[in-house]
């Protein structure tokens, strides 16, 4: 199968990095999704979308002189829309993306609290307690 920019093939993911993600393509030629390319949403971490072995679809957006293939899973999307970049899609996700990020930052914060009080009531009664 030939590789060409602004195909849509299917491939695995083989690696991922800080950056972003190695696909292997049929024909076991692989090329990398930029962590901007994972999704049309903000992306911190790579793992949060997508992890290795997975199938995923892939679009061809480039093909530098030395044969790396950049690729992007946004892109492959049939409803990505090239002109809504850069902008927030739905304000309902957006609600719920803040909704999720509270709830885990309570439930983190309650976690802490534990521990702390765990931690100090440990270290209550001083001298006394090692029993000098």
């Amino acid at each position: 199968m030939s590789i060409a920019v602004g195909t849509v093939l299917e491939g695995v993911v083989s690696g991922i990095t800080r950056f972003g993600a190695f696909v292997e393509l049929p024909g076991g030629v692989t090329g990398l999704v930029h962590i901007s390319e994972v999704a049309d949403t903000y992306v911190k971490d790579v793992k949060d979308f997508i992890k290795e072995k997975d199938r995923v679809r892939v679009k061809v957006i480039n093909i530098d002189e030395k044969g790396k293939i950049g690729l992007s899973i946004k892109r492959a999307d049939p409803n990505y829309d090239e002109h809504r970049r850069g902008q927030r899609h739905n304000r309902v996700t957006s609600v719920a993306s803040f909704e999720d990020k509270l709830a885990r930052f309570l439930k983190e914060s309650d976690e802490r609290l534990q521990d702390l009080k765990r931690h100090t009531d440990s270290k209550r009664g001083g001298r006394g307690a090692r029993g000098y």
